[in-house]
Formats: C-alpha cells, structure tokens, sequence
C-alpha cells in the first residue's frame, strides 16, 4: 500500500475553536480579585470569541464547596483553569487564541 502522506482521521486531535469555548469565572459579590478576573476575561473572551458566563458561589452549595478558599476560580469548558488570579497569556494560549 502506497503511502500518501495523509494522517488518519483517527491519529488527527480536533481542538476546540475559541468560539467553541466557554470561560466560567466562578466568584461572589464584592470580591475585589474577582472584579480584576471578570476585567482580564472578559477581554480575553470578547477578543477570541470565546463564551463567558458567572456563577456565584453564594448560589450554589456544590460551588461553595469546592471552590470557597480558591475563588475566583476560572474554568474552561467547566475544567478548573486557574484560581485567585488570571494569567492573560496562559488563558490566551489555553483558548487557543
């Protein structure tokens, strides 16, 4: 069998377009890191096309839980990402952007 120098669908990773992405910042009302998180993200996101949401820990005793000493948590496709600050360059290089 002749080898054409094609990749096999099967050996191909499919990463995710930025716009495929959803960033979460996970916080509550009046945490000033959050605030400076919300500003980086929300750049980041709006620049790449990437999707932003936020979930307020005071809401959510699952969140609360798990997240309570490290907000604000940031998740990328609802993985943890980084916690208490945001690393623009590295938010960038994980969005693909």
């Amino acid at each position: 069998m002749a080898d054409n120098g094609a990749v096999s669908p099967l050996l191909r990773r499919k990463t995710p377009k930025p716009a495929d992405r959803t960033v979460t910042l996970v916080g509550k009302p009046g945490c000033h890191l959050c605030d400076e998180a919300r500003e980086v993200i929300v750049r980041v996101t709006g620049e790449l096309g990437a999707s932003f949401e936020e979930k307020d820990i005071t809401q959510d005793e699952e969140l609360f839980r798990r997240y309570w000493e490290q907000i604000p948590v940031t998740l990328i496709d609802g993985r943890q990402h980084d916690f208490w600050r945001v690393d623009e360059r590295r938010l960038r290089a994980a969005l693909g952007g």
